[in-house]
């Protein structure tokens, strides 16, 4: 049985999705049917196309560019156990001032950290920074626990200050079929989030097929997501392009059925600015220029940000300055 839909972000999530599926009551039957009427994916034509576009070279020029604007992109990330209040500190100075060398290198998007963590990071980015502060929550990264606990993880977050949330979705409930309480769940979250943006983590490593990928592309973005995520991070495969790829043509539908624009935000296992920009002209192939902006497209991947700092000395330089010449500050974890 789902979850009960008392809120009026719930409601109304609920009254828009029954127009869009054509039914006067918004069942469990009739999500199924309509997620499952969504075409098949045609995995070997998916995955030729995503390699396709691995494939593709672009002009010294675009290069600098695309380094740019992918450090704009990167949420960068401590989720570990072991966070101190130090460590995070220690992220939002490399926010800050990603490269000592030239400050003229773009800020990432936003430090991603516990909810517990948010005021620290909140506090040391300052008020005027531009940099977000994201916090996982939901009983991140399993999602096991009630409702009423993953909605107090994410008010307690958003009361700390965090301008976005990451949630999991109850995948268990998604591979069972029941998409209705996967549907309420991210509606009742997205109602605590209050003003802020609500990014939905499918846990694609775990969905087994691309056809559920897109479903619950689709299933999140009908409930309200702000933007939907492959993966916490934790469970291998993380982010790939194929899977990316998907999810970026749900958006570009979802777009052209309603109007409304959703972020992507793949995440685990980008560490290289070769992937980056791979990932970046899938970006702009499949969706189109408009999500080539942090607002709509991020990165999960703070190793990256190290490699990208020295191809960016490269380019401006014409040498390597050497993986010692930049501040390691990235977690153990490929999130």
């Amino acid at each position: 049985m789902g979850v009960s839909t008392t809120t009026d972000t719930a409601i109304d999530a609920t009254a828009r999705a029954r127009d869009l599926l054509g039914v006067t009551r918004l069942t469990n039957q009739a999500l199924t049917t309509w997620l499952h009427g969504l075409p098949g994916v045609d995995q070997v034509g998916c995955e030729a196309r995503a390699a396709a576009l691995g494939t593709r070279s672009i002009k010294t020029t675009s290069k600098k560019w695309a380094i740019d604007l992918a450090i704009s992109m990167i949420d960068l990330t401590t989720l570990e156990g072991a966070d101190t209040p130090g460590r995070v500190r220690g992220l939002a100075a490399k926010a800050l001032v990603p490269d000592p060398s030239d400050l003229s290198t773009p800020r990432p998007a936003a430090v991603c950290v516990y909810g517990d963590m948010v005021e620290t990071a909140k506090k040391a980015l300052g008020p005027d920074s531009g940099v977000k502060v994201a916090a996982v929550a939901t009983a991140f990264p399993s999602g096991r626990a009630s409702m009423a606990v993953k909605l107090a993880d994410t008010r307690d977050a958003v009361k700390a200050g965090a301008d976005e949330i990451d949630m999991v979705i109850d995948r268990g409930a998604f591979l069972s079929g029941d998409y209705l309480t996967v549907f309420n769940q991210i509606a009742e979250v997205k109602k605590a989030c209050g003003d802020a943006r609500l990014k939905v983590i499918m846990e694609t490593g775990e969905l087994v097929t691309y056809d559920n990928v897109r479903r619950a592309s689709w299933l999140s973005m009908l409930a309200g997501g702000d933007f939907i995520k492959t993966s916490t991070g934790k469970i291998q495969p993380a982010a790939t392009l194929p899977v990316t790829l998907i999810m970026l043509e749900a958006v570009r539908d979802w777009r052209v059925l309603t109007g409304e624009m959703v972020g992507v935000k793949p995440a685990g296992g980008i560490k290289t600015s070769k992937d980056a920009i791979k990932f970046l002209v899938t970006v702009s192939e499949v969706a189109g220029d408009d999500w080539l902006d942090n607002h709509w497209f991020r990165f999960g991947a703070s190793s990256l940000l190290n490699d990208l700092l020295l191809q960016r000395q490269r380019m401006t330089t014409g040498a390597y300055s050497g993986a010692n010449y930049i501040a390691d500050d990235s977690p153990s974890t490929a999130y």
